[in-house]
């Protein structure tokens, strides 16, 4: 598999990453990127992560047979109006987004008839940081790609995507996007929204940068995820809203019946609890492939 043009646009971590991979397994031959920051495309450019700087969105699709779009959730319609008059038949488009449904809604409204050529797509993988110079090459390799195809793919772009991320060394799925939404707002949006409420929690105290100076490893390891980039994860918690906070009702029930078995001063009911949880996690790490946010 080799594709003559990869049309990146959103040349960060994300998406630099994508490029420096495939530019490392021989799969493309030119990357012509588009940042909305020009600087950002620059950059890129001057790292080697892109081949060509374009001046908008619509001219890096122009000529690319592989368009990836790496931008925020909430950005994707405008993405997909800006490109949708060069969106023809031959073209795989992919996205990186945690979220699927708002995706997946934004395509059908904007590419109409042309949407088969979209494969809605979700990397399990990332990292605190942003930016350009922090593409990795392995960022995606070993981890699982999820694709939630709708009824209207094309069977050869689905495979297309199939066959390329295999390529780059990850475990691929696929979903549908329903089944994909509700999945994540229970392993990834609701940790980040725990993870952001407890920082917000400690830090709202009078002693909390005290209380902070005092933590280990098991503090920055729960909390790694509350250093995520704010603009993402705002995108990402209000696009799968609903599933979000479902999922956040059954964590407070869980909270409220660890809460309830210290209330009542019953360490026996409070051991259980803990022991469901433990045992569930052991259960996970066993079967669990490289698990990162």
């Amino acid at each position: 598999m080799m594709f003559e043009q990869l049309g990146l646009i959103g040349c960060g971590m994300m998406g630099g990453s994508f490029a420096l991979a495939l530019k490392r397994a021989g799969l493309v031959k030119r990357v012509v990127g588009y940042s909305k920051s020009p600087s950002t495309t620059e950059r890129a450019r001057q790292l080697g992560v892109i081949d060509v700087e374009a001046p908008s969105a619509l001219l890096a699709v122009s000529g690319a047979d592989l368009v990836l779009l790496a931008v925020p959730v909430s950005a994707t319609e405008a993405t997909f109006k800006a490109i949708r008059h060069l969106v023809r038949g031959e073209v795989l488009i992919m996205d990186v987004g945690s979220t699927k449904r708002e995706v997946i809604d934004a395509a059908r409204r904007v590419l109409k008839d042309q949407v088969g050529v979209f494969v809605p797509t979700h990397p399990i993988a990332g990292k605190e940081v942003a930016g350009v110079e922090h593409a990795d090459a392995d960022l995606y390799h070993g981890r699982q790609v999820i694709l939630t195809p709708i009824e209207r793919t094309l069977p050869a772009q689905l495979e297309k995507a199939q066959q390329l991320w295999t390529a780059l060394g990850c475990q691929v799925k696929q979903m549908t996007p329903e089944a994909h939404d509700a999945a994540y707002a229970a392993v990834s949006h609701l940790p980040h929204l725990v993870a952001f409420a407890l920082m917000n929690a400690i830090q709202g105290q009078a002693s909390g940068h005290d209380f902070l100076t005092l933590a280990g490893p098991g503090f920055r390891d729960f909390t790694r995820i509350a250093a995520s980039d704010p603009a993402v994860w705002r995108d990402i918690l209000m696009s799968n809203r609903e599933e979000l906070l479902a999922q956040s009702r059954h964590f407070q029930r869980a909270l409220h019946a660890l809460e309830t078995a210290i209330n009542a001063d019953n360490p026996d009911a409070l051991e259980s609890l803990i022991e469901q949880a433990s045992g569930a996690r052991a259960r996970w790490r066993m079967t669990a492939i490289k698990p990162r946010s």
